[in-house]
């Protein structure tokens, strides 16, 4: 199979689809890989890098596309690829359709297989491609809140970790998924007083048994929420229903009731967020403000650690690129219902029922 790398061209996503040991496994398997020129630049691989393993180095963005079986890239198609993309083609990638009207229209236009890393499921029902990114997402939560709750850029001026003689800040998460766990794991090394919220009570009992004493759950209702929310410097959204939708747990009114200055971070902006007032940022201008509350909604994260993120994405990755290079998407997919899962478009029709729920469809 021919299999193209395109340079990521979203704002500011320094990542790329496939390190070059990655591509050494695909080659090594006797496929032709297309790699665009500096697609790895970001991520700390020069094209000399991926020549070494007997990727084939082209120009352009069109070549990749046009030259290429399978598309293996990190986030989704933008609107200048849209064109580019071909019928029958493999697109494996973070799609995220639920969030993005447009793009599922196009991707349904173009009658490509679109087979997206978040909704490849485990048996267990885990999410084996989007738990490492949800990881660096997570943990980056912390970091970039930490950051924004400084008063020079209009947070409350709270460091979280306190200080002998000061109490620590305070830190609201709301799901104790994957982003939730990680998010509560960076807090509490930081010394932050931390509250996990979540409708799951063995998700809650998890977090109970594995979180030191300063990290307390609670279940997660609008009455609780709405409790916690006047008391914490830190929100942290990271909720996540598998190919749908994220629910609005905090609504534009909720928001008089936090302090000013208070900071909230949206991980879920990728599934059109769970705060009501989320709108996507990008790295270049993450935040802004509403009612005194800076808001962060880069619908990106990971993108700002690349090369973490980039060789923990094709540690988990690179086993269904070789299935579906080794096999075609219908033998692979026919043979791994855990793969099967992530097809979400194919021939014109939505096959995932959250994206159909998603826009009322």
């Amino acid at each position: 199979m021919v299999i193209g790398i395109p340079k990521e061209i979203k704002n500011n996503e320094s990542r790329v689809g496939m390190t070059p040991s990655g591509v050494y496994e695909l080659t090594k398997n006797k496929h032709t890989v297309f790699v665009q020129s500096t697609a790895g630049f970001g991520s700390g691989f020069s094209d000399q890098d991926y020549k070494d393993v007997s990727a084939i180095i082209v120009d352009t963005i069109e070549e990749v596309y046009a030259k290429s079986d399978m598309i293996v890239k990190v986030k989704e198609p933008i609107a200048y690829e849209y064109p580019l993309i071909k019928p029958n083609q493999i697109v494996f990638t973070y799609f995220h359709f639920a969030s993005s009207e447009d793009l599922t229209l196009a991707m349904m236009k173009s009658n490509a297989i679109c087979i997206a890393y978040e909704t490849v499921e485990d048996d267990d029902g885990s999410l084996p491609l989007l738990t490492p990114m949800s990881e660096v997402a997570g943990r980056m939560a912390i970091q970039q809140g930490a950051k924004y709750l400084e008063k020079p850029i209009k947070g409350r001026g709270v460091l979280l970790g306190g200080v002998p003689g000061v109490p620590p800040g305070k830190v609201l998460i709301l799901g104790a998924g994957v982003v939730g766990v990680q998010a509560a794991k960076m807090a509490a090394g930081l010394g932050a007083h931390v509250t996990i919220m979540d409708i799951n009570m063995k998700r809650l009992r998890y977090v109970n048994d594995v979180m030191p004493n300063h990290v307390t759950t609670e279940f997660s209702s609008e009455y609780n929420i709405r409790k916690n929310i006047k008391t914490h410097d830190l929100v942290i959204g990271g909720v996540l229903l598998k190919g749908a939708k994220a629910p609005k747990l905090i609504t534009k009114d909720m928001l008089k009731l936090m302090r000013p200055g208070t900071v909230i971070v949206d991980v879920a902006v990728d599934q059109g967020g769970c705060f009501e007032t989320t709108k996507p940022t990008t790295h270049e201008d993450p935040t802004y403000i509403i009612d005194d509350i800076v808001h962060y909604c880069v619908a990106n994260m990971p993108g700002a650690v690349p090369y973490t993120s980039t060789m923990a994405l094709t540690n988990v990755t690179l086993p269904y690129v070789l299935k579906l290079a080794n096999k075609g998407w219908k033998k692979a997919c026919e043979e791994d219902i855990i793969l099967a899962k992530g097809i979400n478009i194919l021939n014109g029709e939505i096959v995932c029922e959250g994206i159909a729920e998603a826009f009322n469809w």
